[in-house]
């Protein structure tokens, strides 16, 4: 019997073979490439307005990108069963470290938002590494409820208080923006682990209200009626977004050119950071616009199959794992280009693997990580099987 399970499959196709998936990793690699290129064309004029050199910011992005790297290696070698047994501890730890910039002396205030701690000469933004936590979590809570969608309203229930924990903190720093991407990445997880829609229709007519007396705070109802009308303020509370716009304007179909962006000078506040895709749209038009959206739905699209797969293979906790970073991923990708292109309020989020922003890189990377480890896994346990069942499980 035993020969018989070697003899399954090929000796070319033996789990020693096995390598990472190659559409993540060239998606990933294309995107990260993207990233550099962006931030060194950002970041020159920002560099010079802060006196320090013209490469300051492309060179720390680059030491980040290394780091991020060196870190999804790591991480890439810790066994999805030790993650599982991590998963209930880490809501404590994300709750944890959410709570450091309230810490005097480690909190540190920039534009009147307390999002940062302070290591010596490391800054981090401590809700970059909870949406991973949160993620780990939830995963492991419905890996023990198969059955989610028939069980009671509070088993269902605790993920999204988890959530709002988190979303309650996050309001008080402020950073409404986290905290709405916190809460739909859990939404969506519970979702996908079949939850009754009529809960969480009840529940989400319950949070509308909060969210909505959230935005009544002047600073953020301030930005909801910029967002419907910005030219209406064009050089006070709109500046931001007509500049953002303008840039998309110019970028017409092809693009003005890399590096020939105007708006990054001084006119688009951000430019490297929460507005690099609005200067990615100039410089390369409706074209490249395209080409960076396409890669997001290949990087989503091919985790949401590798999600499918788990499933399959009876792994609930790996799915749910997988699922969590590309909605994470979706989410905060959609929803940074959608302010860049006007469409929705500004957030102050970075887009994924190409803005500036060494807390957001790190942690995107480590998620990446963890998902080449499961497919991985996962793909080494399906070529160990014997022939007839991997073709049910594919």
């Amino acid at each position: 019997m035993a020969h018989a399970t070697r003899q399954a499959y090929r000796w070319s196709e033996a789990p020693r073979t096995v390598g990472p998936d190659p559409v993540i990793a060239v998606v990933t690699v294309a995107l990260l490439g993207t990233g550099v290129i962006m931030v060194a064309s950002t970041s020159m004029a920002v560099a010079e307005s802060f006196s320090v050199s013209g490469w300051h910011f492309i060179t720390r992005h680059l030491v980040y990108l290394l780091l991020g790297l060196g870190l999804a290696a790591g991480l890439a070698m810790i066994s999805p069963r030790l993650l599982e047994r991590l998963g209930l501890p880490a809501l404590g730890v994300a709750v944890l470290v959410l709570l450091l910039p309230f810490v005097p002396g480690l909190g540190h205030e920039v534009n009147g938002s307390l999002r940062w701690a302070t290591f010596g000469p490391i800054r981090f933004q401590p809700v970059e590494a909870s949406k991973l936590l949160i993620i780990l979590f939830v995963a492991s809570y419905l890996a023990r409820r198969p059955d989610l969608g028939r069980t009671r309203l509070i088993d269902m229930l605790k993920p999204l208080l988890a959530a709002g924990l988190l979303a309650a903190i996050l309001l008080r720093q402020p950073d409404m923006g986290s905290a709405v991407v916190i809460v739909a990445i859990v939404g969506g997880m519970v979702w996908l682990a079949g939850a009754n829609w009529r809960h969480l229709g009840l529940l989400s007519l319950t949070s509308l209200p909060l969210f909505a007396f959230a935005a009544l705070e002047p600073y953020r109802l301030q930005r909801v009626m910029t967002f419907v009308d910005p030219w209406a303020d064009p050089f006070n509370s709109g500046f931001q977004l007509t500049q953002a716009l303008i840039a998309v304007g110019r970028g017409q179909l092809t693009g003005v050119g890399l590096g020939a962006s105007v708006q990054k000078l001084y006119y688009l506040p951000e430019a490297h950071t929460d507005f690099i895709f609005a200067v990615l749209a100039e410089e390369f038009g409706l074209i490249g616009v395209i080409v960076v959206m396409a890669l997001f739905a290949a990087l989503v699209g091919r985790m949401l199959i590798i999600g499918v797969k788990a499933r399959r293979l009876d792994r609930p906790f790996e799915a749910f794992l997988v699922w969590g970073v590309a909605l994470w991923i979706a989410i905060q990708a959609l929803v940074s280009m959608g302010v860049n292109l006007g469409m929705l309020p500004t957030k102050g989020l970075t887009l994924p693997l190409i803005s500036t922003g060494g807390s957001s890189l790190l942690m995107t990377l480590a998620a990446i990580g963890l998902v080449l480890r499961i497919q991985w896994s996962l793909t080494v346990e399906q070529l160990s099987r014997p022939r007839r069942q991997r073709r049910w499980s594919t």
